[in-house]
This record gives C-alpha cells, structure tokens and sequence, in this order.
C-alpha cells in the first residue's frame, strides 16, 4: 500500500501550519464540483514573510527556491483547511502556478518554482505530480519573492 501524506510528511520533515487568514476581501480557497481552488500563497512562515525582494537583485536563487517550498507548504495548510483537515481526501494536485518577483532579465523562474513542485510530489507521491506555470513579475504583494496558487482535484 502507498505510504500516506501524513507518513510522507513526517518522512520529510515538514510540519503543516494553521492555515493563514486572507488579508484582503477574497477567500483562502474555493470548493467547487471537485475541484479545489487555493488562492496564492506568499512564503509565510510563523506569521512573518520569510523572503522580500526581487530574485536576481536582492535574492538569491537558493531564497527564492526556499520561499517556494514555504509557499507549497502553505497550500496544503490551506487545503488541510478546506477538507476538514483530511489530506487524503486530495485526488491530485492538478495545476500550481508560481509567481516570481524577478529583475528583467532573470530566465530562472523554472528552477524557483522546482522547490514547490518537489516539495508536492514528495508529500503527496503521484498525487503531487501536476501541470505547471512558472512566470517572471515586477512586483509581488507585501515586497513577497514568490507566490504559488493552486487548483487541486478532491475526492
């Protein structure tokens, strides 16, 4: 039998959070025919943003990676939220979209966003493995380095 999300979880070290408030008029997350919207998610850790600025000026590629695993981290706090704190209720990760916050000639989104894209097939198996956006930005809410939303398929 596959090893579930709570064991794979503790496997790797990694702690799901409170799943943070919305800080404007908008909803953390949306559940609607199977399908789980979750709002993006900033590198909020401990309700501090752990990563401010733009990649390839005051970031480094190494923060912004870690900022991404905190940003997926955050989504499934907030899909831990909208399933009644049951994970496995996730039938797959269907679609992230990762934001960067990148100076104008930085080509590297890709591999800041590979940190979020491992960070879920790790915690999830085959259920993490999902479709994918990676896209350059001038600016991101807060001075936040990267943001990563979701659409996840639920049972």
């Amino acid at each position: 039998m596959d090893e579930d999300i709570a064991a794979r979880l503790a496997r790797i070290g990694v702690e799901i959070p409170a799943a943070a408030a919305p800080a404007a008029n908008y909803l953390p997350y949306v559940l609607h025919n199977g399908l789980l919207f979750i709002s993006g998610q900033l590198p909020m850790a401990k309700g501090s943003l752990t990563c401010r600025g733009i990649v390839g000026e005051s970031v480094t590629i190494d923060q912004a990676r870690e900022a991404a695993r905190i940003c997926a981290i955050n989504i499934l706090a907030q899909a831990k939220a909208a399933l009644d704190g049951d994970l496995e209720r996730i039938a797959r990760i269907v679609r992230i979209t990762g934001y960067v916050a990148s100076t104008p000639g930085f080509t590297e989104q890709h591999i800041v966003m590979n940190a979020a894209s491992d960070l879920l097939a790790d915690a999830l198996g085959e259920r993490g493995r999902h479709a994918r956006a990676a896209v350059g930005m001038a600016a991101l809410p807060l001075g936040a380095a990267v943001e990563v939303d979701a659409i996840i398929a639920v049972a």
